[in-house]
């Protein structure tokens, strides 16, 4: 990918984002009102569908190209699966299965949703706190057949879901698989560790781009709130605050560009993207912080469109392993390494 190709395709996204992603159009989502016409926009544009292949009926972009849309959409709290859709196709893709129309998603997205295909060809098993369930026509699911793992086309319409949200009012729904009969069903060369590990730099990014929003609100907010007569961005204290955020936003952002590289090329780096979503996930605490903080109380309203970012930065944290979980899947990697090899595992890729 060369940086015009890169520049066009955030452009175009950006551009959507702007025309149809308004404060008041994510509030509503949050109500249960559908974005018909963002989700219009970004199918026509091809963009949900950049990581699947042209042969497979998809946009044929490269991983960054997906990546990059990812920052854009988390900087605009985007309030459709936009993130799930390009995962599902990344899913069926690797499987070679020709990707549907409209809106999808991906299950299990924990651990303990192990989902089986039995002999009769139906899928057995239930998945928890699946992004959008209830808004996509597909779900695209990692299941089980005699222990081989396989990728299952699994239309969304005639499931049993049970409704649930995030902390940011997102869907986040209990989906039974039971009796389900799959339109396709392939093989794929995938655990449910490397599909974590996948979702994880796909919220990574979404985290990067809702910090740098933060950020570019919360200086704004200092420099037009004025207190004992001057911009409150005069204060040394706010000014020590804005700096740190910068900082965390910095880290946040190389984070999940690691995490990027090391799930763009042929094996997925489950290292690299540990190490990024424990820096990702504590930068997004201590920055959701500060920015509330510099807003005082006017951001903590309803009203004031700051929590659209912080509250996703909350959710997405701990969503496909918080830093806690990625912490304790790492010191296992070094443990299991031993101690002769640890200096080539930290330096590893570097």
């Amino acid at each position: 990918m060369d940086d015009n190709t890169d520049n066009i395709i955030v452009d175009t996204a950006t551009r959507i984002f702007q025309d149809l992603c308004e404060p008041a159009t994510i509030n509503d989502a949050e109500k249960g009102v559908w974005p018909k016409a963002l989700w219009a926009a970004l199918e026509e544009s091809g963009l949900p569908l950049a990581w699947v292949p042209d042969d497979l009926g998809g946009a044929g972009a490269t991983m960054a190209d997906g990546f990059a849309v990812l920052r854009v959409a988390g900087r605009f709290a985007v309030p459709v699966p936009l993130a799930e859709t390009l995962m599902a196709g990344w899913l069926l893709a690797r499987a070679g299965i020709s990707v549907p129309t409209g809106p999808m998603t991906v299950a299990p997205v924990h651990a303990d949703g192990h989902i089986t295909l039995r002999d009769d060809g139906r899928l057995a098993g239930r998945a928890r706190r699946v992004p959008f369930a209830r808004s996509a026509g597909h779900i695209a699911v990692l299941t089980h057949c005699g222990g081989d793992p396989m990728i299952a086309l699994v239309a969304a319409t005639d499931l049993p879901i049970s409704p649930s949200s995030s902390l940011a009012g997102e869907p986040r729904d209990e989906v039974s698989f039971n009796g389900a009969v799959p339109g396709v069903v392939r093989p794929v060369v995938l655990d449910q560790e490397l599909l974590v590990g996948f979702g994880a730099a796909v919220r990574l990014q979404q985290m990067a781009g809702a910090l740098e929003k933060i950020l570019e609100q919360s200086v704004q907010h200092a420099l037009d709130r004025t207190q004992f007569g001057r911009p409150i961005a005069k204060f040394q204290a706010v000014q020590h605050n804005l700096a740190t955020l910068a900082g965390e936003v910095a880290a946040a952002s190389a984070a999940a560009d690691a995490a990027a590289e090391a799930c763009s090329g042929p094996e997925i780096g489950l290292a690299e993207v540990a190490i990024a979503k424990v820096r990702g996930g504590e930068a997004a605490g201590t920055g959701a912080a500060i920015a509330h903080q510099v807003h005082g109380a006017m951001g903590f309203t309803y009203e004031h469109s700051l929590h659209h970012a912080t509250r996703r930065l909350w959710a997405w944290r701990e969503e496909f392993g918080n830093e806690t979980a990625w912490a304790q899947r790492l010191g296992h990697m070094v443990a299991a390494h031993g101690a002769d090899r640890l200096w080539q595992f930290i330096t590893q890729g570097s």
